[in-house]
């Protein structure tokens, strides 16, 4: 067997024969998962064979979180059959998956350490669990094993650092921890959720030779990622999942503009029917902007009197640029400016003074306050244009509440009602009402039909169109060609943090958009 501690790069191993493909070590049989009324996984089969790289990819709430969380023990009340090694098993807990070689390494990496622990007592968490470890025992006894842990990412981190609170690690490290832990298990089947979202680029490429490592010792890896371009390089096989099913599947040589088709769905858009409007006045420039951690610098400029759709898988880099024209995050690097001054607004209230405007992806955790009324949240960046003397004027607040009501045709009681008992496309239009009502400069809508019904999509595209013709820079982010074309003027096409189209709407089909959207960066 090969010791994943070893260095050095291994080559690929030569994939199996097609007469004699190894037995498989995973099988998911017409796995099915509800939450309610809500069915996320709808019969999904999948095989994984030992030495090979399996890349599972879709789009936003396509179901691998879930698909996840029922391979690793999260969610044990499902539907179908788990096969290990040919045999039936019940995943009833995190723990008893790992029992039967599922180790896996979670995207959200808060869920996975465990607070006011010691980065030394993190790495040998799951060996106390398992009664491996004496669960009282001390620092200083547990030392050992935890820098022989580390060794397995050949992490050569000082007794500082393994004394130190799990939660004064950086990200990538404590995305290398868990790694490590996973590894040391020795697995049969390792999961990857999107391991290099936090990792630099040798970082990537440790990962990467472990992987191959792993293969060559027969481990199967199932490996959750939107990065196309590690898909190239990595996986032996890709599955797309998509609504809950497994649209699509195939082994290297990947064909990567069916797979984004597989992503997207058939039903794209074959014609724009919008009478196109094209700015001629520069309200937003991005000069040397790089958004991801591994990409190159974007230049940029956003148009007033036209609404620019920005396009781009999972981790394209569209919520990133979104987010540092509004200033909820800082800039990697680069400069921007606003009709032509300097623009690098320190908070997001900087932002709303400029009359530069963000609807969120997740509205509700960045837009919404529980128990809320309507007329609150729709108020609530601008209170002083409701306010005198640093007092509410509640006449002027619910005049506010109900012409977004009105205008946006939400469908609620009245003002006062909770914002969070509308359905999600009332909420939706009160969100990008409040916003709209303000007479925005520059307005930002990251994903917003994202969760709403088809009237209300209408709704807010008919109502960013009017905002453009009255002379707003208008732009859309969304991973669905479709709903870009039928909003958009103009279309970036973003892969990686990279810009790979920019074009007019009327002059481009949907292959070039897909072509591009396929290209590996």
């Amino acid at each position: 067997m090969v010791d994943p501690t070893t260095t050095g790069d291994a080559p690929r191993p030569p994939a199996a024969q097609e007469h004699e493909p190894p037995a498989p070590v995973l099988e998911l049989d017409a796995i099915t998962k509800s939450f309610g009324s809500n069915e996320v996984l709808k019969g999904v089969t999948l095989t994984l064979r030992p030495g090979r790289v399996t890349a599972l990819l879709g789009a936003n709430g396509a179901g691998k979180s879930t698909l996840i969380k029922v391979l690793s023990g999260v969610y044990p009340d499902h539907g179908g059959e788990v096969r290990v090694d040919g045999e039936a098993v019940a995943m009833e807990s995190p723990s008893h998956a790992a029992r039967h070689g599922i180790q896996t390494v979670h995207q959200r990496i808060d869920e996975n350490i465990v607070p006011g622990l010691t980065v030394a007592e993190n790495l040998v968490f799951e060996e106390v669990v398992r009664g491996e470890v004496p669960k009282v025992s001390s620092l200083r006894r547990l030392m050992p094993r935890a820098r022989q842990i580390a060794a397995t990412l050949d992490l050569d981190w000082p007794d500082a650092v393994l004394t130190k609170d799990v939660f004064e690690l950086g990200i990538a490290d404590s995305q290398l921890l868990l790694l490590a832990r996973a590894l040391v298990q020795r697995p049969k089947v390792l999961v990857l959720d999107e391991p290099t979202s936090t990792l630099s680029a040798s970082e990537v490429d440790r990962l990467f030779a472990l992987v191959r490592r792993l293969c060559g010792d027969g481990v199967a890896v199932l490996y959750v990622t939107h990065r196309l371009s590690e898909v190239a390089e990595l996986a032996d096989d890709l599955v797309v999942l998509r609504d809950g099913r497994i649209r699509a599947s195939q082994e290297r040589p990947f064909d990567m503009e069916a797979v984004v088709r597989s992503m997207l769905g058939e039903g794209l858009a074959t014609q724009h029917d919008l009478v196109e409007q094209r700015g001629s006045t520069t309200a937003i420039t991005l000069h040397g902007v790089r958004l991801l951690r591994r990409s190159d610098p974007v230049d940029l400029e956003l148009r007033y009197g036209e609404v620019t759709g920005v396009v781009g898988l999972i981790g394209a880099g569209k919520s990133e640029m979104a987010r540092g024209i509004f200033g909820a995050d800082r800039l990697r690097a680069g400069t921007m400016t606003l009709d032509g001054e300097p623009y690098a607004p320190r908070h997001t209230s900087e932002a709303v003074r400029a009359g530069v405007y963000l609807v969120p992806e997740d509205r509700s955790a960045e837009a919404m306050l529980p128990g809320w009324s309507l007329t609150w949240t729709a108020t609530l960046p601008f209170l002083r244009s409701v306010s005198r003397w640093s007092f509410l004027q509640r006449g002027k607040e619910r005049s506010v509440g109900r012409t977004v009501l009105e205008d946006f045709g939400v469908v609620a009681t009245d003002p006062d009602q909770p914002v969070d008992a509308l359905s999600g496309g009332n909420q939706q239009k009160v969100v990008v009402g409040r916003w709209m009502h303000a007479g925005p400069r520059v307005l930002l809508l990251d994903e917003p039909f994202r969760g709403v019904d088809i009237g209300a999509r209408g709704d807010i595209s008919r109502r960013a169109r009017e905002q453009a013709a009255a002379g707003a820079c208008v732009v859309v982010f969304s991973s669905d060609v479709e709903e870009i074309r039928e909003i958009a003027d103009r279309i970036l096409v973003m892969v990686e943090g990279h810009l790979r189209l920019d074009a007019y709407t009327s002059t481009v089909d949907n292959d070039a958009i897909v072509t591009s959207m396929s290209e590996v960066a």
